[in-house]
């Protein structure tokens, strides 16, 4: 596992946002929460008042496709989420995270699925990124994709702790910001990571996945405990990601960030 990843099922309360198209998560946007216990729209900042014992993570879907959005925990009593969004492109939709409640901590990823089909419950498949015959939550481990990592820890004073990992493949660009965040002067805390940049155009020939079409779909890692040319292509275009598992080893690496002071993240899919 990388970085936090080293480090039950409930119904996850999430706002709905949808966003005018176009670059980047600006732009006027339209809220509505879904009220879980009585179905009812209320004002997104009346929702945002009520989740103040919690972070949120925005997902941002940039990324000219329809995406389901993914999620996995570490096997540490962190929650699994259900209810998780489908996503048009131009679309948001914003998670509550559980972090509050027992254990204490949520340590968990989000990641997109992509080219899906079938029925939710039985023959639901994804082409990346498949978790299971749900369109709404995972239930088996995910196949190789591009990751956004998290650890939540009531207990750490520098938690929530985050980083978006390409160890095992890169399938979509992903970068993560911090939402309503406040850092010491000078430091790298709360520092945006990730990138926009699309990779899939300098995966390895060896190490690249395509599509029925045979457009370009997704860049395995062949090794992911060592350098090889699949790492050495991601560190040197996106340093801010993990390319390996160990890279938090090597000095200077700039691949995990904390932020104890914001509410949030957004976590942003960008065209691949």
């Amino acid at each position: 596992m990388t970085g936090i990843m080293r480090m039950v099922s409930i119904a996850a309360a999430f706002v709905f946002v949808a966003v005018a198209p176009g670059p980047g998560p600006a732009g006027q946007q339209t809220a509505l929460a879904a009220s879980a216990a009585e179905g009812v729209a209320e004002p997104a900042s009346t929702a945002r008042v009520a989740a103040l014992a919690d972070h949120t993570i925005t997902l941002v879907n940039n990324s000219g496709q329809t995406l389901w959005i993914g999620s996995a925990v570490n096997a540490d009593g962190s929650r699994n989420l259900t209810s998780l969004p489908t996503l048009r492109s131009g679309q948001s939709a914003t998670v509550r995270i559980p972090e509050s409640s027992a254990p204490g901590h949520w340590r968990g990823k989000f990641f997109a699925r992509q080219g899906c089909g079938g029925n939710s419950g039985s023959t639901f498949r994804c082409k990346v990124g498949d978790c299971g015959p749900f369109a709404d939550r995972c239930t088996t481990g995910e196949q190789p994709a591009s990751l956004a990592e998290f650890n939540f820890d009531t207990r750490d004073r520098l938690a929530p702790w985050y980083n978006v990992s390409y160890v095992n493949a890169f399938s979509l660009p992903i970068t993560i910001e911090a939402v309503n965040a406040s850092a010491p002067a000078g430091s790298k805390e709360c520092e945006t990571v990730g990138c926009t940049e699309n990779l899939l155009r300098h995966c390895p020939p060896a190490n690249l996945r395509y599509w029925d079409s045979g457009t370009p779909m997704l860049c395995v890692n062949p090794n992911r405990d060592a350098r090889t040319p699949y790492s050495n292509m991601i560190s040197a275009r996106c340093p801010k990601a993990y390319a390996w598992s160990k890279q938090d080893t090597e000095p200077g690496n700039q691949t995990m960030r904390q932020c104890r002071n914001c509410t949030g993240f957004r976590v942003t899919f960008h065209r691949g």
